[in-house]
């Protein structure tokens, strides 16, 4: 009976974090358009931080309740996920415009914070304080980065009809909670299932908590694209992975100490290896093209299989 209504509350997980992320892109993105604020920037910063909320709430909750290994697990295992899995089903829907800016700088940028988190974790087994703080210096020189790149790319706004600024912000508002509550309510569903069939901590939080706290982005990625707002889904993926390590990871250890397991090596390669797949798939004719999703999802599979083995 337990196990049914875990079931069930999987289920309306689900179904509020869609209608969440419907809501919540619509409100940014009309607020984008009316203050002339590139869709690129917006999917950067307010479209990746907000869905990258469960990830910051379960890694900054487990430290101060003492288990800071979590977080590890939790941010390397977004971050593939949110590459291999929901860039791959995004792309594989339609093909994704990828911006030059994004190219050049977005995508080596976030491929050196996870080169620099695999770095401070390999030295000594745990990202210490100090190593929290430089983590925290990149964090705030990336978004120093993206108010330079909205101010200088501000768009002209035409006139049109619309829903009025008060009404976009209480979609994008009550779109953000559900978005959080319902991948609150899936995951708690989702581990304990798991844990019903006998499943390890480490692979639960690999794939289960990993895939939990990274719907949102799935949903929002597939929403914007659906949209026509490909900018805001590419910007998501890559502001999402950013975020997660310089702000979740960054502020998990200046809370605590975050252990870094040996097992965490060849995961935090894997998610290096996932960013350089992207990049390369879009260097040439920036664009994410079916192929290169399909790509994506074999690898997430034959990682998959390797985490079972």
């Amino acid at each position: 009976m337990d196990l049914i209504v875990q079931f069930l509350l999987l289920v309306l997980g689900f179904v509020m974090l869609v209608k969440g992320a419907d809501w919540f892109v619509e409100g940014v993105a009309g607020i984008a358009e009316k203050f002339g604020i590139p869709q690129l920037v917006i999917g950067l910063t307010i479209v990746a931080m907000g869905t990258s909320a469960p990830e910051a709430a379960v890694s900054i909750a487990s430290a101060v309740k003492g288990n800071a290994g979590i977080t590890v697990g939790n941010v390397v295992g977004s971050n593939i996920m949110n590459i291999l899995v929901i860039l791959g089903i995004t792309a594989v829907i339609t093909t994704i415009a990828v911006q030059k800016s994004t190219v050049r700088y977005e995508m080596p940028f976030m491929l050196l914070t996870m080169v620099v988190m695999l770095l401070f974790g390999m030295s000594g087994n745990v990202i210490t304080f100090a190593e929290g703080l430089v983590m925290w210096a990149l964090f705030i020189l990336y978004m120093v980065y993206l108010l330079m790149m909205a101010k200088k790319n501000k768009e002209e706004t035409k006139p049109e009809k619309s829903k009025p600024v008060w009404l976009l912000i209480i979609l994008g508002i009550v779109g953000a909670v559900l978005v959080v509550w319902g991948a609150d309510v899936a995951v708690d569903s989702a581990s304990a299932i798991a844990r019903f069939f006998g499943m390890s901590e480490r692979f639960v939080g690999l794939t289960i908590v990993a895939f939990g706290t990274s719907l949102p982005e799935l949903v929002t990625s597939i929403m914007a694209a659906h949209k026509k707002k490909a900018d805001i889904a590419i910007g998501n993926i890559v502001g999402s992975n950013i975020f997660n390590v310089l702000f979740v990871c960054g502020t998990t250890a200046l809370v605590t100490p975050v252990i870094f397991q040996s097992n965490f090596i060849i995961d935090s390669l894997v998610a290096v290896g996932a960013g350089i797949i992207l990049w390369l798939g879009v260097l040439k004719n920036h664009k994410l093209s079916r192929p290169v999703g399909i790509t994506m999802l074999l690898c997430y599979v034959g990682y998959f299989v390797y985490l079972l083995v």
